[in-house]
This record gives structure tokens, C-alpha cells and sequence, in this order.
């Protein structure tokens, strides 16, 4: 039954491997970034209620001391999807993807600075192997950005940031007694109220206008499938398996998913200095993991 439930964490990469497709999509259609978090945000509140009351309602209950970790992460989730639909919309899927599965190493380094916590020279060499796979994958060593923009890339890095700063101030929550659900939820609805004044309920109406029943679908789908189920899927694989081997399966699953979307979809075609970076990356990343 354990090998059942490692699918879960694959799952959930693959499923936020595909959110380049969603951005895309939307973006082309004239959604504006502030509009498409919203989006995205606002529909996610049914399922992750959902889950709460299918799983445990008592993780509905909170403290007012829980408000401004809550306020922490919110800001950091929409940090991070903020860069990353930017990275998503100007460079390779993959290529944005890597530099987002770099947060476990601004936690490392982090965690040593705020908290003092020991850097092994294990995970010194798996850092610089992952950094310098990057730069493999950027085609910077090949004479050629390939175009890629600086602002995309600097977004990516900028999204590994805002996660790892999300991994910390969530697991300071946890640590607190709050389910990722409760943390979750809170944070979402937040967000959603506080995107309201910035979201532009035209560019919406004119989505929808085009053809209602599809878009309401594919917003349902975007929502749900990018956002929401990945994390219920995650957490719910920590019941039967240890966070380490669900962190490494959905790591090592969530690139290679959206090289293979780039690929499939928008004709990405990496170069074979490019996929030895991607494969660097990912391997020291899954060491690191593990460690």
C-alpha cells in the first residue's frame, strides 16, 4: 500500500509542472497577473474547504496568534506566483520550473543565518552542482542566452525565494500545532480579499463571454488541478510516507513534467547542454533532499 501512495507526490509535481499551460493560456487572453491570482486563489478556497470537512473539521479552528504567520505566508504565496507567472510567461516551462526547485537551498542558507543551522559540505557541493546546472540550462556557456529574458530568470529565482520563505514561515505555523490545510486556507482567503481592489472583473466577464461553459471549465481546472490538489495530494501522501521521500518525488517530478508540457505544447525544445543541466539540477536537488 506504501508504493501506492508515492504516486501522490508524483502527482502533485506533475500537476504543478502544468501550471505554465494555465498561465499561458490566460495571459494570452488578456488576464492581467493580479486578475489571474485571483482567479486561481478564490476558486482553490472550495476544494481545500472541501478536504477540511471531508478530513478533520477541527482544523477550521484557529487563534488570533495565528493571524500574522498566516499574513506571512499569504505574502509569500503571492510572491511566488507572482514571479512565477512571470518566469513561466518569458522562459522555458523547465527552465523556470529548476529554478523554483532551488528553494531547498535558500532555506539551507536561510536557516543558517536566522537559525544556525549546521551546512554540511554534503549539501555545499549539492547546492553548487544544482547552481551550475542552471547555468548549463540557460545556454549561457553556448555563447547564447537563446533569448531567454534576464527579468524572467531573475522572476524564477525570485519564486525560489518566496517558496522557501513559505516553507519557513508555514513550518514555524506547524511547529505551532496548524495543519498545512488550516495554514492553507487562511492564507488563501487572505489573499483573495486582499486581490479584490486589484482584480479586474472586466478582463474576466470577457474571458467567460467567449465561451461560458468552456471557461468556467477551464478555470475550474486551472484552479483545482495548478493549485489546490497538489497540495492536498502532498499532505495526504505524509500520512504514509516520511515529508523526505514525498519532497524528492514531487521535486524530481514537477521539471521534468513541465519540460515535457514545453516540449509537447509550445515546441520547447531544450539543447543537450541544457538537458545535462536539467538532469545535474535535478539529481543534486533530490540529494539535497534527502539529506
Amino acid at each position: 500500500m506504501k508504493k501506492i501512495y508515492l504516486i501522490l507526490p508524483i502527482l502533485a509535481g506533475i500537476m504543478f509542472g502544468s501550471s505554465g499551460i494555465f498561465v499561458r493560456t490566460l495571459t494570452q487572453n488578456g488576464i492581467d497577473p493580479s486578475t489571474l491570482l485571483f482567479l486561481r486563489f478564490s476558486i482553490a478556497i472550495i476544494p481545500i474547504l472541501l478536504a477540511i470537512f471531508l478530513t478533520d473539521r477541527e482544523l477550521f479552528k484557529i487563534d488570533k496568534s495565528d493571524i500574522p504567520l498566516f499574513i506571512a505566508c499569504a505574502i509569500c504565496i503571492i510572491g511566488l506566483n507572482l514571479c512565477y507567472n512571470e518566469s513561466m510567461n518569458t522562459i522555458p516551462l523547465s527552465l523556470a520550473a529548476v529554478l523554483l526547485s532551488l528553494a531547498p537551498i535558500y532555506v539551507i542558507i536561510i536557516a543558517y543565518i536566522a537559525f544556525g543551522e549546521k551546512i554540511t559540505s554534503k549539501k555545499v557541493i549539492c547546492m553548487l552542482l544544482a547552481i551550475f546546472g542552471c547555468v548549463l540550462m540557460t545556454g549561457v556557456l553556448e555563447n547564447s542566452m537563446m533569448n531567454f529574458s534576464l527579468f524572467g530568470i531573475a522572476c524564477g529565482i525570485g519564486a525560489g525565494l518566496f517558496w522557501a520563505f513559505y516553507l519557513i514561515a508555514s513550518k514555524k505555523s506547524i511547529k505551532n500545532g496548524k495543519h498545512t490545510f488550516t495554514i492553507l486556507l487562511y492564507s488563501i482567503i487572505i489573499i483573495s480579499i486582499a486581490l479584490i481592489p486589484f482584480t479586474d472583473f472586466g478582463q474576466i466577464n470577457a474571458f467567460v463571454s467567449i465561451n461560458p461553459l468552456l471557461a468556467i471549465v477551464f478555470l475550474i481546472i486551472h484552479s483545482t488541478f495548478s493549485f489546490a490538489l497538489p497540495y492536498v495530494f502532498s499532505t495526504l501522501s505524509l500520512n504514509f510516507i516520511d515529508s523526505g521521500t514525498s519532497s524528492i518525488f514531487m521535486s524530481a517530478s514537477e521539471p521534468f513534467a513541465a519540460l515535457l508540457f514545453g516540449l509537447l505544447i509550445y515546441g520547447e525544445i531544450p539543447t543537450l547542454v541544457m538537458l545535462c543541466g536539467f538532469i545535474l539540477t535535478l539529481v543534486s536537488m533530490t540529494i539535497l533532499s534527502r539529506s
